[in-house]
């Protein structure tokens, strides 16, 4: 083992480190969203940021009604960093690195305060960092005095009161303050800082918040509650799966790493393009658009740490903007997924990235056909001139088909004077050409086009019909299986029961 005999000091400057370190990627919300985080794991359920434009330097606040902290957490909290990232964590907490609480407030303001107490206690114990402290003092952090707390909690709580809509019995455990926002006090000087700071929270941060923790917003046992100075945030979920005609594509699921991984595709009905641009929807924020929200929306413990475009796998495309993809994992797998500090940031392993590459190449092609059908419409009543055409174009979930027109004139006048008998076969015998013309016509598609002809007036009961004329005109079980049922559309694993059993 080699001596080593000579080593000299090779401590930091801190200022110097304290503002590389907080420069990690993140904006306003992003550094908000990390905070909240934090609030949560707490056990918060309510949550209310308020900032104070009426004066230079702005002031923000962020107060939850978590646990709160002793004085010997609250000191190890502070602290660079207050956990190792290999540390076993517990199945519900949203910390990756411990520096959460530090990188993210660095990278918004040069001081800032912790006030907390354990919940059911009085008395607060505050500490804060201070880049001109460091400058002076070295590694150095400020042990806030009572006197000091009294006025802290004070103004808070008189700005609190300014504003409408307030939590009912919000007790906050937990206050953190910047005191001066850099990012926009000096890059923005002379050009309204105030105004612009009140638009990024109103149309960037709170959207981001909507979208980032809807699923705890949404979560009737707990139902998580923030408010941004006047506004109580509404969630907003990017798979509104009540939507009619909103759907999805088998999901996958496999382990990965101590846990588990599941990727499930959505495709947006076609109509979500004119909704959108009408400003009459639910499938995007209100500032966003549909290419805006395309992509891989990742959860992590229910809160989305990445979403919108395809994180380099594909490129965003007119044609995909119908496309979302939406991946579960756990926190026991962020060493594998190269989560950043500011969660804001994966890297796919390669075991992974071809399986989903695979899987949206699948999305891709119905999204395409969604998005390709916004075109063929299916009016609830035929004009005259669309009862002449023998054939008709019809939207479906395989993209454009063409089918006989039941309203043709002559087929209305054959399928009048049949009796019933004769009914189903004749229309069996209408499935069968529609499904051939489309087989043909996607000759090119490796996609079945099994089950795509709805609604055609041919039940179960008719197709039950039609199989035993079939075996009492010498037709065998295989050959229906084979030739007949092929032929109008059907696969067998997708019959009833009852069908499968006349056949077996």
């Amino acid at each position: 083992m080699e001596i080593i005999e000579d080593t000299e000091d090779a401590v930091p400057n801190p200022q110097d480190l304290i503002k590389s370190i907080a420069e990690q990627g993140y904006s306003l919300e992003s550094a908000l969203a990390d905070l909240i985080d934090n609030s949560i794991t707490a056990g918060a359920n309510k949550v209310e940021i308020l900032v104070d434009t009426n004066k230079q330097p702005f002031t923000l606040y962020l107060a939850d009604n978590g646990n709160g902290m002793e004085e010997n957490t609250l000191k190890q909290s502070m602290q660079f960093p207050s956990s190792s990232p290999e540390a076993k964590r517990s199945d519900s907490d949203l910390g990756r690195f411990g520096l959460g609480l530090k990188t993210a407030s660095f990278s918004q303001t040069r001081r800032f305060t912790v006030l907390s107490r354990n919940k059911g206690e009085d008395k607060y114990h505050a500490r804060t960092w201070d880049v001109e402290l460091l400058k002076k003092s070295g590694w150095k952090i400020q042990v806030n005095s009572e006197l000091q707390i009294q006025e802290l909690i004070s103004t808070y709580q008189l700005l609190s009161d300014e504003f409408l809509n307030a939590h009912d019995d919000f007790m906050p455990n937990t206050i953190i303050i910047w005191s001066g926002l850099y990012k926009f006090e000096n890059y923005l000087e002379g050009k309204a800082p105030d105004k612009a700071l009140q638009k990024e929270l109103t149309e960037v941060t709170s959207e981001h918040l909507q979208l980032v923790f809807h699923r705890f917003m949404e979560d009737k046992s707990k139902v998580l509650k923030i408010r941004i100075n006047n506004n109580q945030l509404e969630p907003f979920n990017p798979f509104p799966v009540n939507e009619h005609g909103f759907r999805s594509i088998e999901f996958k699921q496999r382990s990965f790493g101590e846990g588990s991984i599941k990727v499930e595709g959505f495709v947006l009905p076609s109509r979500a393009i004119d909704e959108v641009r009408q400003d009459n929807t639910n499938w995007t924020t209100k500032h966003k658009g549909l290419m805006d929200m395309e992509g891989i929306y990742i959860y992590r413990l229910n809160r989305i740490i990445l979403f919108g475009g395809w994180n380099g796998l594909i490129r965003k495309a007119p044609r995909l903007q119908l496309a979302r993809l939406r991946i579960d994992i756990g926190n026991s797998c962020d060493h594998l997924l190269h989560l950043n500090v500011a969660k804001s940031q994966v890297i796919i392993p390669h075991d992974l990235r071809k399986g989903i590459e695979d899987y949206i190449e699948e999305l891709k092609l119905q999204a395409e056909r969604e998005y390709y059908n916004r075109r063929v419409k299916i009016f609830p009543e035929r004009t005259k001139a669309e009862t002449e055409d023998l054939f008709t174009k019809k939207a479906s979930n395989r993209g454009m088909l063409l089918e006989i027109n039941h309203k043709f004139h002559l087929i209305q006048s054959l399928e009048k004077e049949m009796p019933h008998d004769q009914l189903s076969k004749f229309r069996s015998l209408l499935r069968m050409i529609n499904s051939t013309i489309n087989t043909i016509r996607k000759s090119h598609d490796r996609e079945k086009f099994s089950g795509v002809i709805e609604d055609d007036g041919l039940s179960d009961k008719d197709i039950l019909i039609m199989i035993k004329d079939f075996k009492k005109n010498g037709f065998d079980s295989n050959f229906i299986k084979e030739q007949i049922l092929p032929m109008l559309g059907f696969e067998l694993d997708t019959l009833p029961v009852d069908i499968m059993e006349e056949l077996n």
